[in-house]
């Protein structure tokens, strides 16, 4: 057997800086916050590009007569629903957050952002995805001159696009638990 040497860890002691002239004053240095992230501008308009659509896909839908018709829609209107008041509360925490310069980075904040945006939009995708394939099959069956097909294409293509828009929100605040 061949003898190996192992390598031998020693901590080394970090030298203390004197502070310099100044510095006591100053608050300690901070890295900067990930644009996207809750209490950015980048997070403030994710937000609103999050509550944008879910508030037309509600919108469309609660305007036709006959989406009670399907459950699918049914659930399309209850999850872009949810998923637009979720976005207009954060969106707001956000904007206050900017207004008195308060950052957002606290451990429990950013574990609740995470866990909503990440049960809102599963729930706006399996939603969405469920009127896709309803409207798919109204069309396959041409019973379009009956329903409303065009305003059930409308509302599902905008839930699809605040579902879209709330995955950096949700891949952002996952990764800032992972790393913290």
């Amino acid at each position: 057997m061949m003898n190996v040497s192992r390598p031998a860890v020693h901590p080394v002691d970090a030298v203390p800086m004197a502070p310099t002239a100044g510095a006591i004053d100053r608050p300690p240095v901070r890295m900067k916050d990930v644009q996207g992230m809750p209490g950015t501008t980048g997070g403030l308009i994710l937000r609103l590009s999050q509550f944008v659509p879910a508030l037309i896909s509600v919108s469309v839908m609660l305007t036709t007569s006959d989406f009670r018709s399907a459950t699918a829609f049914c659930c399309l209107v209850l999850a872009v629903g949810l998923q637009s008041l979720w976005s207009l509360s954060l969106f707001l925490v956000d904007a206050y957050a900017l207004l008195v310069r308060r950052s957002l980075r606290n451990h429990l904040v950013v574990q609740c952002f995470t866990i909503g945006d990440g049960i809102t939009s599963t729930l706006t995708f399996a939603a969405a995805s469920a009127a896709a394939g309803i409207t798919v099959l109204i069309n396959d069956l041409d019973k379009c001159n009956v329903n409303h097909c065009t305003r059930f294409e409308t509302a599902t293509a905008m839930a699809f696009i605040s579902w879209f828009a709330v995955s950096p929100s949700f891949f952002l605040n996952f990764w800032s638990l992972a790393t913290h």
